[in-house]
């Protein structure tokens, strides 16, 4: 068994600082795009006149695509410089982002978000196995953790600046600003990013398909493979229709949706590396299992509020964010440890992929379990919490097997 107190916090170089904070800066990027679109339900649904199924459409479409795509890069993502990889599909991700800010319709909307997910899709996978190659096991929990300050910034500057934009300028026009940073991050990524290659060494003369069916076939990843797609599944299910409950169950104007993004996101700056930091000091598996506990409350709590204040309704996000961390940090780290170098690229394309198809998965379901009301009131949120919940049990008890797994392997 790994010994926590054995590791205090390694330090990390200068060049390790800036590869986080690029890649964070990239997070922010995807996770702004995706994000934003939770938000904009509230102004999209009318806009568009579109149906709650509909606008769930919407956001699985992206999840869809993110999957289907993950599953055909898996087979040759670990046969060339991850470097190179990432450029290839963020070009491609701004390129479906631009065509989402210039969308008149739904149906070129749905389009658009399909071309964006088939490249965004794939991104979170390069950037965790490029995080799994340049950092250790005992620092990975840090890293994550830092990496979610993307969520954070996300919250404070995005989401606000996007609801700002899209009351002022239509809802365009965050997808527009949204490319605008990205090719900003891009071009540092291209001058600044060193090659990430080592991992070719290990490959052989496969082909593309052989290698792929190798890491889907292995039974030592069949676990973290369902344990994965249970989280998404899970953590999916409220997040679509987040917004609308929001003002038309809580009773929430409008205008202060950009304040309760703020003051979670400027709470998340500071909860991400903490936990990141509390995983690898006291053991990840301990840290998830509190967040799971912590999830299950919340989760029953939040799907039945009613009209509530204003700072109750931030204070609940704000813990709901550290539940949310507690799971999604030390889980990744624990994960990332499972695959071998040599696959380790094929392994985190397949977790990204059922990430999303049970994402999108999960956006259908809510879609097709919520209804609403003439005055716009969400109907049976709580049904989604209680499906929540069920998940949030059965994960904490497969974590246990991977971290069990884990450091049977890691000595």
């Amino acid at each position: 068994m790994q010994s926590h107190a054995a590791h205090p916090l390694l330090k990390f170089s200068g060049y390790q600082k800036f590869v986080v904070a690029i890649l964070a800066f990239l997070q922010f990027t995807i996770i702004l795009d995706f994000m934003i679109i939770s938000p904009l339900g509230a102004i999209l649904m009318p806009a568009l006149l579109i149906t709650p199924a509909q606008f769930g459409t919407v956001v699985s479409v992206y999840a869809f695509s993110a999957g289907c795509s993950g599953l055909l890069a898996a087979g040759f993502a670990d046969r060339y410089d991850r470097k190179k990889l990432l450029l290839f599909f963020y070009a491609g991700f701004l390129l479906g982002t631009l065509f989402c800010g210039l969308a008149p319709t739904y149906h070129i909307l749905l389009g658009a978000r399909m071309v964006t997910g088939m490249f965004g899709g794939v991104l979170g996978s390069i950037v965790m196995a490029i995080t799994t190659d340049l950092f250790p096991l005992e620092s990975r929990g840090r890293v994550m953790g830092l990496l979610q300050t993307s969520f954070a910034a996300s919250q404070v500057l995005g989401i606000p600046v996007g609801l700002f934009i899209s009351n002022l300028l239509g809802w365009h026009a965050p997808f527009l600003m949204i490319v605008v940073i990205g090719l900003a991050v891009g071009m540092v990524i291209w001058l600044r990013l060193r090659p990430i290659d080592a991992h070719l060494k290990l490959q052989t003369d496969r082909r593309v398909f052989e290698h792929l069916k190798e890491t889907v076939t292995n039974p030592n990843y069949t676990l973290a493979f369902a344990l994965t797609t249970l989280l998404s599944l899970g953590g999916f299910m409220l997040m679509p229709f987040g917004s609308a409950f929001t003002v038309n169950n809580m009773g929430i104007a409008m205008e202060h949706l950009p304040t309760i993004y703020l003051v979670t996101g400027l709470a998340t700056l500071i909860i991400g590396p903490t936990i990141g930091r509390l995983s690898d000091r006291y053991g990840k598996f301990k840290v998830f299992v509190f967040g799971g506990i912590l999830s299950i409350i919340l989760v029953l709590i939040y799907t039945h509020m009613g009209i509530t204040p204003l700072p109750i309704v931030m204070l609940v996000n704000v813990v709901m964010f550290v539940s949310i961390f507690s799971r999604m940090i030390p889980s990744q780290a624990l994960i990332s440890a499972i695959p071998a170098p040599a696959n380790r690229g094929s392994f985190m394309s397949i977790t990204s992929s059922l990430q999303q198809i049970s994402g999108g998965f999960a956006s259908l379901i809510a879609g097709l379990i919520v209804t609403t009301e003439a005055s716009g009131k969400i109907l049976n949120f709580d049904v989604l919490g209680y499906i929540m919940c069920c998940t949030l049990t059965a994960s904490m008890v497969m974590m246990y097997f991977v971290h069990r797994k884990v450091h049977e392997r890691i000595p």
